[in-house]
């Protein structure tokens, strides 16, 4: 029997983001480099813009439009990396100044400081809105399988592991909660719940009553802003405004927990190819 009271389906793309390394910059300034817990608005728009081969001065307005629910299967571990640019070379060699001058003596070294997530992994839904035109999913999907550029986890030096797009769906959301998750089964004594993330509030999470954990909020109150939403990717005049963000935790069952590995790409494929469809195989 359906629920009366469940959300109405959203259409959408369904994503894998993991790999040894990435790196969701969102306060970085100059030669500090962060990385946020999750994947950024900012990131996965710019990685579909990047698949479908859009300019940095090419419009975004539509891949805006669409709406970014994360799921963090496995946080990852923090990790700080030091970067040299320019030490040992001869000045005219040396990195250039924003006057347009070579540096001399000792600042002809410069000393960045990055940060990345190591072993993380998410699964993330980028559903529609009434605003977004009726091709984008099928184009973005097509393009996130046979990229026009290389795509990456937030930096260039980050490539994704394994499928990167995991299929389309009428009700994305449904498998957001459902998909099989990639980490080790929990401990019985220590069933940490998963959490979700999302610019929108995330009552609309097709929920199980189960699933939600003891101290669980609907997730419609707003937990802050961040400011990720690009208004423009162009190198003159790069610009993001503040979004909300909305944070809710739920017990999955441990028995969709699939482990590491190819054990868990098994288990993945197996319920990718069931439940989700997936865009032609030749090439565009």
């Amino acid at each position: 029997m359906n629920n009366p009271t469940r959300p109405a389906p959203e259409p959408g793309i369904l994503l894998r983001l993991t790999g040894p390394l990435q790196s969701w910059g969102r306060l970085s300034h100059f030669n500090e480099r962060d990385t946020a817990p999750f994947p950024t608005r900012s990131a996965l728009i710019g990685l579909l813009a990047c698949a479908l081969g859009r300019h940095r001065e090419e419009p975004i307005d539509d891949l805006a439009t669409l709406t970014l629910t994360i799921r963090t299967d496995r946080p990852g571990i923090p990790l700080r990396d030091l970067h040299t640019v320019g030490g040992g070379l001869p000045p005219r060699a040396t990195v250039t100044t924003a006057e347009g001058k070579k540096r001399t003596g000792d600042t002809t070294t410069l000393l960045t400081h990055r940060t990345y997530l190591a072993d993380a992994a998410f699964t993330a839904a980028l559903t529609t809105t009434p605003q977004t035109p009726d091709r984008l999913l099928k184009d973005a999907a097509e393009a996130l399988t046979h990229p026009r550029w290389p795509l990456y986890l937030g930096r260039r030096s980050c490539p994704p592991e394994g499928p990167l797009l995991l299929g389309t769906s009428d009700d994305a959301l449904h498998h957001l909660i459902h998909l099989p998750i990639a980490a080790p089964p929990p401990s019985p004594h220590q069933h940490t719940p998963i959490a979700f993330t999302s610019d929108q509030p995330l009552s609309r999470l097709p929920a199980p009553t189960h699933h939600t954990t003891a101290n669980d909020t609907d997730g419609d109150t707003p937990a802050g802003q961040i400011n990720d939403q690009p208004e423009t990717f162009h190198p003159r005049r790069r610009s993001y405004r503040a979004r909300t963000a909305y944070h809710r935790s739920l017990h999955l069952p441990p028995a969709q927990y699939a482990g590491l590995g190819t054990p868990q790409l098994h288990t993945l494929a197996a319920y990718t190819t069931t439940h989700l469809t997936h865009p032609e195989s030749s090439p565009r």
